[in-house]
C-alpha cells in the first residue's frame, strides 16, 4: 500500500494564510485553478475496480491493457509538475464500457502518490491511504 506524502500541500496552504494573516492580497493564478483541480478521495470511497488496478500495480502486472504502465505526459498540467517519466497511467476498468473508458490511476514514482481520475484526466483525486 502507498502512504503518499501531503507536506507540499500542507505547506501551500501554511503560506497562503500566513500571507492572508499579514494582509497580503492573495490573487488566482492558472497555476492555482490547476492546482485546484486536484482534491483528495479517501481509499474507501474508492469505485470497487481500482482496488484491483492498485493491487496489479503493486504485484507489477500483468496488466489487462496494454497502454497500462506507459508514461503519463501530464500534458494538461493538472498533476504538479515533474520531470519526463516521473508519472505513470494505469486503466480502472469501466463495467459494461467496450473501451477503457475515461478512469486511471497516474502514479508517481519518487514519492509514490497515487492519483485517480474518473473523467479522463481533467480533474484528479490524490488517494488518501489513511481515512
Amino acid at each position: 500500500m502507498r502512504f503518499p506524502p501531503h507536506s507540499t500541500r500542507i505547506g501551500a496552504t501554511a503560506a497562503l494564510l500566513s500571507a492572508l494573516l499579514m494582509g497580503a492580497t492573495v490573487t488566482a493564478t492558472t497555476a492555482d485553478a490547476k492546482a485546484a483541480a486536484v482534491g483528495d478521495i479517501c481509499y474507501g470511497a474508492l469505485p470497487s475496480q481500482t482496488y484491483d488496478t492498485l493491487r496489479l500495480i503493486d504485484q507489477g502486472g500483468p496488466y489487462p491493457y496494454p497502454q497500462d504502465g506507459t508514461v503519463f505526459q501530464n500534458r494538461e498540467g493538472v498533476l504538479p509538475g515533474q520531470s519526463q517519466g516521473y508519472y505513470h497511467e494505469y486503466t480502472v476498468k469501466t463495467p459494461g464500457s467496450s473501451t477503457r473508458g475515461a478512469r486511471r490511476i497516474v502514479t508517481g514514482k519518487d514519492y509514490q502518490e497515487d492519483y485517480y481520475t474518473a473523467d479522463h484526466y481533467v480533474s484528479f483525486d490524490l488517494i488518501d491511504y489513511g481515512c
